[in-house]
């Protein structure tokens, strides 16, 4: 990078921490620490549960997602609007009236400490392993840039927003991500009109997502139903609609976002906002993603994405047979090219038939490039068989440092570094509070002083960042983190969420047999997810309905006559 986009990228990261640190100013009680005394406006709490959910993982990999594998990713979130719906009927007002800290603490009042504690536990294990995943996205960026080892950059990244999350507490993360995602909505314009003015002039927007389309990468519909497809409209609205259910209204790292709002109708309109702005947000980010896929039919892209491995292999003994595999890849690329103008000149001709033939000889050049990849990736692992082979979360990162002009290059690395920060923040709160109110408040310190849960949250926070650290330290074989957070929440979200709505709506279960169904439910969610018999976004649906059954099935035999009534009713 340059002088300047170094300045750019300096000054909004230090001038976005300076301010979350000077509006959390004065913070030293739990409510203003855990909750910012319940003060925010609704485009506060909607902008702050966007960035909480968009992290650089979503900024990174979406596009590196779209690039190789098309927009099908879109219809993920296509049961996001009910899902917001469903909540502002249903779960905000009662943690709202219930003035709660944490979504758990409900649990307990309509149950028992046992389940509460096992939602609880839940929680901090998919947010804390999540959470490590959110740390590491950035530090790719940085071990790109600086050409160093991503562990120092790692360490470097989660100290960082380690610092700040334990100065202001949610207060600093509210307002910071206020600023984030107005820097990142205005950077990823810019992005998207960039890729297209880079392209020939003779390929315009709609013709750059037409040749994409040819080559199978405007896959954002797709209404054929199946349970081992991620991405179908199916999947998309009804398993999306549980996860995303469970997400906002079960972790604490968004619960504790929208419990901020100074009411339930600010808390309401923020929700709804997401729901309505996060769709078409996710859409234009896929579609960046499938125009760099364009620029790089008539560019040379790289032989493979992430350089730092690939530089070492240009210092290893396979230096030559490297250059071999280089210089495969360099011809096959100007075979290409010309295949690629000719379906140019067919699509402005609008010969159908034309345009068929061409899309076949260029879909097949593309498949001998894979197939080129595919001996590099054995090479790089023959050198180093701890390498990273899986380089689609370089891509747009590789596109913005190549081809970018000065000065833009530096804001979207920040927008990165922001997403990154925002997201892992928010969980590093929601992880503090869930500790010391679920945990050390309920079964240590009961009597204690506001000054010191508030102590306690700042030492939970410094805790669980350095869990967090160092699982970042391990996610480098895993693949498209976007997907992989995705598939590791779909593993608890079900379950959880079962546990809600049994305590909403069936009064007559308590808490002997919700406790039980939810252990067998996330035991059968956890064989189908590992034995792979259905697609990852199933197992929220799976999860949620197994609770629900089985803990009517166990009420019924275990006979309980007394029944607790419902916490919610009870107190309107």
């Amino acid at each position: 990078m340059s002088s300047l986009d170094w300045a750019v990228l300096a000054i909004t990261l230090l001038g976005i921490v300076g301010y979350g640190v000077y509006k959390s100013r004065g913070t030293k009680s739990m409510d203003a620490y855990l909750l910012g005394n319940q003060s925010m406006p609704w485009y506060t709490v909607c902008l702050s549960v966007m960035a909480t959910q968009a992290s650089a993982i979503t900024f990174l990999s979406a596009p590196g997602l779209a690039y190789s594998s098309g927009m099908s990713f879109v219809q993920f979130y296509f049961g996001l609007p009910l899902a917001m719906i469903v909540l502002c009927i249903t779960f905000v007002p009662i943690f709202h009236r219930l003035k709660v800290y944490t979504a758990y603490e409900y649990l307990e009042q309509r149950f028992d400490f046992k389940t509460r504690a096992l939602t609880a536990f839940l929680f901090l294990v998919q947010r804390g392993l999540s959470t490590g995943i959110t740390i590491y996205a950035p530090a790719i960026i940085l071990s790109t840039i600086l050409n160093i080892n991503v562990t120092y950059t790692t360490l470097f990244m989660g100290g960082l927003v380690i610092f700040y999350t334990v100065f202001g507490g949610t207060k600093a993360v509210s307002y910071t991500q206020l600023l984030q995602m107005s820097i990142i909505f205005c950077g990823l314009f810019a992005a998207g009109v960039m890729v297209v003015h880079l392209l020939p002039e003779s390929v315009g927007f709609g013709k750059a997502v037409s040749i994409a389309g040819k080559m199978g990468r405007t896959n954002a519909i797709d209404f054929n139903f199946s349970w081992t497809n991620p991405y179908n409209v199916w999947s998309g609205v009804i398993g999306g609609f549980f996860l995303q259910l469970s997400y906002f209204g079960t972790d604490q790292s968004q619960v504790g976002r929208y419990l901020t709002g100074s009411s339930v109708a600010q808390s309401r309109l923020g929700l709804l906002m997401n729901g309505l702005v996060k769709i078409p947000m996710q859409f234009l980010i896929l579609l960046i993603g499938i125009l760099v896929f364009t620029f790089y039919q008539y560019n040379k892209a790289p032989l493979f994405f992430n350089s730092y491995e690939l530089q070492k292999l240009e210092k290893s003994e396979y230096k030559a047979e490297l250059a071999q595999i280089q210089l495969k890849y360099d011809q096959l690329f100007e075979k290409k090219k010309i295949e690629i103008e000719k379906l140019d000149e067919a699509l402005a001709s609008e010969n159908e038939q034309l345009v068929d033939k061409q899309r076949v000889l260029v879909k097949r050049y593309d498949e001998d490039g894979k197939a080129i990849r595919e001996e590099l990736t054995t090479l790089i692992k023959k050198n180093d068989e701890n390498a990273s082979v899986n380089d689609n979360n370089y891509v747009f990162l590789s596109f913005v440092t190549e081809y970018l002009p000065k000065g833009l290059i530096g804001l979207l690395i920040a927008i990165i570094f922001l997403a990154s920060m925002g997201s892992t923040a928010s969980a590093l709160n929601s992880l503090a509070s869930t500790t010391v109110v679920d945990i050390y408040k309920r079964l240590i310190n009961k009597q204690g002083q506001d000054h010191a849960y508030v102590n306690a949250s700042r030492w939970a926070t410094i805790g669980w960042g350095l869990v967090c650290v160092v699982m970042a330290l391990f996610t480098s074989k895993i693949g498209n983190l976007i997907e992989f957070v995705n598939i590791l929440g779909s593993f608890i979200y079900g379950t959880i969420l079962g546990v809600f709505l049994v305590a909403f709506y069936l009064k007559r279960v308590q808490s002997k047999a919700v406790f039980y169904a939810a252990i067998l439910a996330e035991a059968i969610v956890c064989f189908l997810g590992f034995k792979e018999l259905v697609a990852y976004l199933w197992l929220n649906v799976v999860g949620c309905l197994a609770v629900v059954i089985l803990s009517l099935i166990f009420q019924m035999l275990m006979g309980e006559k007394t029944v607790k009534e419902h916490i919610g009713t009870a107190t309107n």
